[in-house]
């Protein structure tokens, strides 16, 4: 198990990343995904650099399964048929072996790779947590149903508690090995946070793809089914009642798990705490401009402007500043899903 906990992750002991290769991972963030782009500006630049070499896999991943989303709720035109995103899974795990066995590749095509082999090289990462996101890969490529709580809340830990987990990998915390495991459910915590945020943001989306991430338990609930939320979105009319019902339920959801990973951001070393507390009240405030649609999101996808997101980012370095928030909980932290959650911790090996 890699720990995550140490503090003695020192500056001088983190590999050095190929530069060019790194301008490629940070091209390829800034393109990708440019609200934790903005965030991560404000890491450390040691960690910083690390964390473009991760998110740049996992976000490789992402686009090499789903296609590169243009953001705007429109399915990509260069989104891979059902066949071709199994494949792609396949080839991503064949990637992921090559890394872990010190055989990145060479070229500009394996730039990513080569920095995240420096970063698995660096944490002792175990194999587990980044062969877990690709098991998400794998479901989205597999369009499967989800029928229970459970069932998505597996599916969120694959696609993005694992990447808040491998970032607590590259940051390192504060607490004591007796609280280890602490530390990392707040990671997962926020990672579920966002992934539900997604959902409820992506609905519509999601279902011109023929995917519904909404569990039955939940639609059932509001007297819908699966085949209902796809009609709705294919007749470019408004969000029924019902599905907007289910969609603030969804949201009610994941307010749940910011708060309880609120307190685990004073567990990260000081340097990195602004970016987390960024990257988290700008999800939430997605969630609430979902809200403020109503809770439509067939019709409309909620976004932020890029000068929202600054006032956002100005907004927590502000809430940094409060002595409070920078106290590590003396009492031990708890959040909605505990259980389950540190189940998927030991099967990533985070957690023993």
């Amino acid at each position: 198990m890699t720990d995550a906990g140490s503090s003695a992750l020192a500056v001088s002991n983190r590999s050095e990343l190929g530069r060019q290769d790194l301008i490629l991972c940070q091209r390829h963030i800034a393109h990708h995904s440019k609200s934790f782009y903005l965030s991560s500006l404000l890491l450390p630049k040691a960690i910083r650099h690390e964390a473009w070499a991760l998110y740049a896999f996992c976000r490789q991943a992402d686009d090499a399964v789903d296609g590169d989303n243009p953001g705007d709720g429109t399915v990509p035109v260069d989104a891979p048929e059902q066949v071709a995103q199994q494949q792609a899974v396949r080839s991503l795990r064949r990637r992921l072996d090559a890394v872990y066995r010190g055989e990145p590749g060479t070229g500009p095509g394996h730039a990513i790779d080569r920095s995240f082999y420096a970063v698995v090289e660096r944490t002792k990462m175990p194999k587990a947590l980044p062969s877990r996101l690709l098991d998400g890969m794998a479901q989205d490529a597999d369009q499967l149903l989800y029928g229970s709580w459970e069932d998505l809340y597996g599916y969120c830990f694959n696609v993005a508690a694992t990447v808040g987990l491998m970032m607590t990998c590259v940051m390192g915390h504060k607490l004591p090995v007796a609280r280890h495991a602490e530390v990392l459910l707040r990671a997962s915590d926020l990672g579920v946070a966002m992934q539900l945020t997604n959902i409820a943001r992506d609905v519509g989306e999601d279902a011109r793809r023929g995917r519904v991430y909404l569990p039955d338990e939940l639609l059932a609930r509001h007297g819908l089914r699966r085949e209902q939320v796809l009609s709705e979105a294919a007749s470019g009319q408004p969000a029924s009642a019902a599905l907007r019902q289910v969609v603030a339920d969804l949201l009610s959801r994941a307010d749940a798990h910011y708060l309880a990973a609120e307190p685990g951001i004073a567990m990260l070393p000081d340097g990195a705490q602004w970016a987390i507390r960024s990257a988290s009240r700008i999800y939430q405030r997605i969630g609430g401009v979902l809200r403020g649609q109503g809770c439509d999101s067939l019709t409309s996808r909620a976004r932020l402007s890029a000068l929202a997101k600054i006032c956002w980012l100005l907004g927590a370095y502000g809430a940094g500043l409060r002595p409070s928030a920078r106290r590590v909980s003396a009492e031990r932290t708890s959040g909605p899903a505990d259980a389950l959650l540190l189940r998927y911790c030991r099967e990533v090996e985070i957690v023993d």
